[in-house]
Order: C-alpha cells, then structure tokens, then sequence
C-alpha cells in the first residue's frame, strides 16, 4: 500500500483519539493513571529565533523545532547520507554506491519512501528556517535604516543650530570690530583736536620737542 510522503502531526494522534484505534476501533483495557512526563507538550514554533543576534540555531535544533517533524525511523536520509561518505564504499563509482545503499537498506527493512520523506522534510524545515532569517534581516535592515533616518534629521537639525550660533558669534565680533574701528576714528581726531589746543598753550617760539615736554609734565602730573 502505497504511503503518504507527508505526515503531518496530528494524523496519528486522530488515528487514537480517546484512547481507540481507528484501525481496530477497541478501546483500551482500562482506565490508567496519566504518566505527568508523557503529557503532550506544547507545540514548538515552526522556525524558533536564534537566543541572540548573530547565532544560528543547529540544524538539528531547526529539524527538532520545525512545524512537520521528520518521521522517526532508524535509517533516515542523514544516516544514507553518512552512508555515502563512507570510507567502504570510496573510490566507487556512482552505479555501484547506489546498489550498496539500496542492498544494505533492504536488509535492514528500509522503505524508500520513509527515505524520501525524511529529505522533504528536513529540506523544508531547512528553507523554512532560511525565509525566517532573510526575513529578520529584512527587518533588522529596515529599522536600522529607518533609525538612521531620524538620526540624520535629528543632527541636520542640531547641526543648522549649532551653524546659526557660530554664524551669530562671526557677526557678534564683525560688529564690535566695526564698532572699535569707529571709536579709533574718533579716538584719532579727539587726540587731535587735544594736540591742536595745546599747542595754542605753549609760548610762541617754542619748539616742537617744548610741546612735547609740557605733554608729558601734564601727565605726570595726572597721575
């Protein structure tokens, strides 16, 4: 009878729920104690996130931890798999691996379609597990960016600040520059019109090294 490549969980526990089998439809001796370590646990999620940013769940974390388990069988694809990679069978060519395989798994009573099913899964938790990740990088990506983006405005915006200030400081002292060059003009032309006056002061005749003398007698003097 042909099998299904895809049990998922559930089917099985349908097949006996309330304790009776579908295929013989008898119910079991008799009430028993419920065993607390056999209770059903809750569900895994279909692709658990790795503990922290930047670690990546094992792959038999991502087998364990996917939606559709692999089926439980004692020769399953990784074992072939290992199988292929043996040191017995080096050096053979494709044909004559491929006999061995399948006459060793024969013997051991090996179906090909638990085989085959085996891969699917693994296959599709591995993809699954894959997607997820892309996914948060997506995301990661998006928010970092989008986190770039008020960090950018938020400086452009304390930067035209800081500008105006710097500006306002360039034309605070443009401004009293001006303003000292104006009083030196002025500065200038009181000490003339001081230089003038006191040289009516001085007795007619004198020399300009007379004025001079009187100059700095009245300032010692001040002093």
């Amino acid at each position: 009878m042909a099998r299904s490549w895809f049990r998922f969980p559930g089917q099985e526990d349908e097949m006996t729920q309330n304790g009776m089998s579908r295929t013989t439809g008898a119910e079991p001796p008799g009430p028993t104690v419920p065993d607390v370590s056999e209770q059903p646990r809750p569900a895994p999620r279909l692709v658990p996130a790795a503990a922290e940013r930047g670690t990546f769940l094992t792959f038999d974390q991502i087998y364990q931890g996917s939606g559709v388990k692999p089926p439980k069988i004692a020769y399953g694809i990784l074992k072939v798999a290992a199988m292929v990679n043996s040191a017995h069978l080096a050096g053979m060519s494709s044909e004559a691996k491929r006999n061995s395989l399948l006459m060793a798994l024969e013997a051991a009573g090996v179906e090909i379609e638990d085989l085959l099913q085996d891969a699917v899964v693994r296959q599709k938790a591995l993809n699954d597990y894959e997607d997820a990740q892309q996914q948060r990088l997506k995301e990661l990506e998006s928010a970092k960016l989008e986190e770039n983006n008020r960090i950018q405005i938020e400086l452009d915006r304390i930067t035209g600040q800081h500008v105006s200030r710097i500006q306002a400081n360039l034309d605070d002292i443009a401004h009293e520059q001006d303003r000292f060059r104006t009083w030196q003009r002025a500065k200038q032309q009181e000490g003339q019109r001081i230089t003038e006056a006191a040289a009516l002061c001085v007795p007619q005749g004198s020399s300009a090294s007379g004025l001079t003398e009187v100059l700095e007698r009245a300032t010692l003097v001040r002093r």
